[in-house]
């Protein structure tokens, strides 16, 4: 068996463990309570308000199932609001509320700082590359995933 240090499996969570330790260190530096897949959940509703919450999974790739704690702590903490929808009853829209937006407003330089100490190493060219090859293997291997990303057409994320 190769060495762990040549299986891609165990770089990918290695990197996943210092892109989380990145992000949760600058929010903690501004004094922000909030996860990487809060701040995907905000963002994505912020540039698609009024999606329901099975949508809103998709276009993070998270657990559909999983999806309704990560909308319940942001809505107790008043950054999102959940309605019933004119469409169907069963469903609840989505939408991010002033104080939400207000917070994706504080901490945009945070998030920033975050993504550079992902990378450690890489010159800017190199960044762009390496982006780009993730890009294509998540792109080529979303259907594989446990919670793969579902794009949300210009119909749907205004139901």
């Amino acid at each position: 068996m190769r060495p762990l240090t040549e299986l891609p499996g165990h770089l990918i969570r290695r990197l996943q463990q210092i892109s989380v330790s990145a992000f949760t260190s600058e929010m903690a530096a501004i004094d922000v309570e909030l996860t990487p897949v809060q701040f995907a959940a905000l963002t994505t509703l912020r540039e698609h308000p009024g999606l329901d919450q099975a949508t809103l999974a998709g276009l993070i790739a998270y657990d559909r199932v999983t999806i309704g704690g990560v909308v319940a702590r942001l809505e107790a903490r008043g950054y999102l609001e959940r309605a019933v929808s004119g469409v169907d009853r069963r469903a609840r829209i989505l939408n991010v509320t002033t104080k939400g937006a207000a917070l994706l407003d504080q901490i945009d330089d945070a998030v920033l700082r975050a993504q550079e100490l992902m990378l450690p190493g890489l010159t800017a060219g190199e960044r762009a590359i390496f982006i780009e090859l993730l890009r294509k293997v998540t792109e080529a291997g979303n259907e594989i995933s446990r919670a793969p990303f579902r794009p949300v057409s210009t119909s749907e994320s205004s139901a």
